[in-house]
């Protein structure tokens, strides 16, 4: 489905991203492991079309993406969800989650989407009428989530949904990306929680200073000693 060859990302002098490959199958759950500046938020927004990759490929569906905008790739099927949720304050929460569908002409399609996103998410409905900026950190995320959602993804790139969630909210949102994996949206996920991620891959890479350093399913990965020393807390 999504396929990365020697993807390499630049900002200026700093070289984020030195040569990725990685592939996500149709209805898998891909996660990219590894500590903070490893180039793991960079590939996915090199996919979005947030950044141009300077070098490599990115295919989706036999489509290249490198020359396409990023409002382009989301009409191919690909949404994102940003680290720090970036949901837009002044807009209600109904706003928000309609702006996912902004590409959409299909009315009746979106309508029962949203009841599938409220059916998901029940406090966003509750909260529907709501500033999003007056949400909670729990319930923005949500909100970050139900909004990709609306676009009606083939493939959804997560950054780090789990950052700074209190656990019991953690384990509810890894819930929910299995239910959305199950639902038949293949997933790309991101996530400084590393034993959290691997325990609901299929597969995974481990990222360290812009490349990839070890590939392999998510449990393989979870049971290898080294991975564990590096990036589970023993």
């Amino acid at each position: 489905m999504l396929k990365v060859e020697n993807l390499h990302v630049k900002y200026g002098a700093i070289h984020a991203v030195k040569g990725i490959d990685l592939e996500v199958k149709e209805g898998e759950i891909v996660t990219l492991i590894g500590a903070n500046g490893a180039g793991k938020s960079s590939t996915l927004k090199a996919i979005s079309g947030l950044e141009k990759a300077a070098e490599g490929s990115i295919t989706f569906n036999g489509q290249p993406l490198n020359k396409l905008s990023a409002r382009n790739i989301m009409k191919l099927g690909i949404s994102h969800v940003p680290e720090g949720r970036r949901i837009f304050a002044g807009l209600t929460v109904l706003e928000n989650l309609e702006m996912g569908a902004y590409l959409r002409k299909d009315k009746a399609g979106i309508k029962e989407d949203l009841k599938k996103v409220y059916s998901r998410f029940p406090i966003l409905e509750k909260r529907s009428r709501q500033d999003a900026a007056t949400l909670s950190g729990g319930e923005q995320q949500m909100l970050a989530m139900g909004r990709a959602l609306m676009a009606k993804p083939k493939l959804l790139l997560l950054d780090e949904p789990s950052m700074g969630l209190a656990p019991i909210l953690v384990q509810e949102i890894f819930s929910i990306i299995q239910d959305i994996k199950a639902q038949g949206t293949t997933v790309l996920l991101v996530e400084q929680n590393a034993r959290m991620a691997l325990s609901i891959a299929d597969r995974g890479y481990v990222l360290e200073t812009g490349k990839v350093v070890y590939a392999g399913t998510g449990e393989e990965l979870a049971e290898s000693e080294e991975i564990a020393k590096a990036y589970l807390g023993g």
